[in-house]
């Protein structure tokens, strides 16, 4: 199962994360980060999805090749988080919530490259990362 501890992200990571959260606390938003690390047999079960298993892709990055594999001396240090905003106590996955444009912005504002963006690479809501830059 793929981690939610904020020590298993990048160390220049987990302030901004924190930052985050408290940020999006602040604004009204309550955000879960649902996913930091993942191992590499995870990733490829995500990256199976919408291809030879069913659902709908939610990843086009096998293992190794994802942010949230990335480890510092075998130890996970990953680049990035998933995170959705909880409304009622529930995820709200619906991107047309007006809270993810909320979350969006903060995570804008403290530089991570937020996923939800319309020119995004693929769109990803709940994915943050950290700036290319950051070793």
């Amino acid at each position: 199962m793929a981690s939610r501890r904020i020590e298993d992200l990048h160390p220049d990571l987990q302030p901004l994360a924190q930052t985050f959260q408290r940020r999006c606390a602040d604004a009204g938003v309550d955000v879960l980060i649902y996913c930091t690390w993942r191992s590499g047999q995870e990733q490829d079960e995500l990256y199976a999805q919408g291809r030879s298993k069913p659902g709908p892709r939610v990843t086009n990055a096998r293992a190794g090749q994802s942010a949230h594999n990335f480890t510092i001396q075998g130890r996970p240090a990953a680049r990035a988080f998933d995170a959705v905003p909880l409304v009622g106590g529930k995820p709200m996955w619906d991107a047309s919530h007006p809270h993810w444009q909320v979350m969006g912005k903060i995570g804008a504002d403290l530089g991570l490259n937020w996923y939800g963006r319309p020119s995004a690479p693929f769109r990803e809501f709940p994915h943050f990362e950290l700036a290319k830059g950051y070793q």
